[in-house]
């Protein structure tokens, strides 16, 4: 140990940086928090991590002993020094565990997310040539994640036996817009795993199929699922307004829809459907995510704006029902605002006329290839999440944004692309 080292300074660094990933993983789709508030906790996360590195041996291992515990803070914290460090043997028990315990693996994902690519020389590579289909998994995420094309091994993987790697594979050809493998997107919907069937459908919406995913995901929308509510969100992007209408009433047909009801109306982005989102503000447990929808079509930010109001009791908070959210103890609506009904009311009658009926609405105007770009510089997490998803749908073959990333990377990809824009 460094004579210098104290290890109770230390040790607050490995719990910070635990507790800060963990509460990473629920702002990251949090409908309160843009892109420099996670600036900030980026920052604060990074400084934990350079203590670690200060610290040399005896930070990574009391990392290491953290995973006595392997939940995704502690995996992520173990592996981002294993990487950082080029330690093998780290790195190597941060894999078997995860492979071992499924609950840990987003912690290890985000690990080789976090890091720079220049850290992953000759470690994605090995993954992704390793004759086991775990951890050719998680090197193809790493590639997907720092938008980088596995090129053969992504092919390979596409028709590989294991089904959890070949739903990976479709993911990873939706975020790096593989336009050229469209043609097996739509093949692939036929496969026997729902995961593949649904990754290979949004794939290929993404990349610009508009009859035979646009149906597949149409289904998947209107039964149990999964991947029911991201399919529903995805496909009343692309229908017609008869057919919305269509998906909408039969949602509407059964209470227990109500909230992927709303969620459908702020996706599908139609006027007509203000006035009855408007009078579900009425109701406390539908409340905060009628006004979201509300601002995902209008662009209103009912706090902001103020338009919200206090309340003296919240209802009884519930867990978020995104698969992919390993903060699943978190209320989906926490962050929300309260909005104010007849605030709202009073602004829609005298604000409508600026709008267009029978057109589609984002955030206040038609979709649109640079009004997306300026949702995801000052929007809020969940719609910079739908402005990446619009960028794609307007030009298919576009790379899917990651919002996902640490903000100082997102910031620099958005500085990128303004330059393109402009020029």
């Amino acid at each position: 140990m460094k004579r210098d080292l104290v290890p109770v300074v230390v040790q607050q660094h490995v719990q910070e940086a635990i507790a800060l990933r963990n509460t990473r993983s629920f702002l990251v789709r949090a409908p309160h928090v843009k892109l420099n508030q996670l600036r900030r906790l980026d920052d604060r996360l990074a400084a934990h991590l350079d203590g670690l590195d200060v610290a040399g041996e005896y930070g990574s291992k009391l990392v290491a002993d953290a995973l006595e515990t392997p939940a995704p803070g502690e995996m992520f914290a173990a592996t981002v020094r294993a990487i950082e460090g080029r330690n093998v043997a780290g790195l190597e028990n941060s894999l078997a565990l995860a492979q071992a315990l499924p609950d840990s693996q987003a912690g290890l994902v985000s690990a080789f997310g976090w890091v720079s690519a220049s850290s992953l020389r000759g470690i994605t590579r090995a993954l992704l040539e390793a004759p086991d289909a775990f951890r050719r998994r998680v090197g193809l995420a790493a590639c997907a994640l720092h938008g980088a094309d596995p090129a053969a091994s992504l092919t390979i993987a596409l028709k590989d036996a294991d089904a959890a790697l070949r739903a990976r594979a479709w993911r990873v050809v939706a975020s790096l817009g593989r336009v050229d493998l469209l043609p097996d997107c739509i093949n692939a919907m036929a496969d026997a795993d729902a995961d593949c069937v649904f990754e290979a459908a949004r794939a290929a919406v993404l990349l610009g199929d508009r009859r035979e995913a646009v149906a597949a995901l149409r289904t998947m929308a209107l039964v149990s699922g999964r991947h029911r509510r991201h399919a529903l969100s995805l496909v009343l992007k692309l229908l017609e307004s008869t057919e919305v209408h269509a998906v909408l009433k039969t949602l509407s047909q059964n209470p227990a829809d109500a909230r992927l009801l709303i969620r459908g109306i702020g996706a599908c982005g139609d006027l007509h459907y203000i006035p009855w989102l408007i009078q579900q503000m009425q109701d406390p447990k539908l409340a905060r995510i009628a006004g979201e929808a509300f601002s995902l079509i209008t662009g209103v930010d009912v706090a902001r704006q103020n338009f919200e109001r206090a309340l003296a009791e919240s209802p009884e908070a519930g867990a978020s029902d995104d698969p992919e959210d390993d903060s699943v103890a978190m209320d989906e609506d926490h962050g929300l605002p309260w909005p104010d009904l007849e605030k709202i009311a009073a602004w829609w009658q005298t604000t409508r006329h600026r709008f267009v009926a029978g057109s589609r609405y984002f955030m206040g105007e038609p979709p649109s290839f640079a009004h997306c770009l300026a949702v995801l510089k000052e929007g809020y997490q969940r719609q910079r999440i739908a402005a990446a998803e619009w960028r794609c749908l307007l030009q298919p073959g576009t790379p899917l944004f990651n919002t996902a990333a640490p903000a100082w990377r997102q910031q620099r990809w958005l500085g990128i692309t303004a330059t393109a824009v402009e020029a």
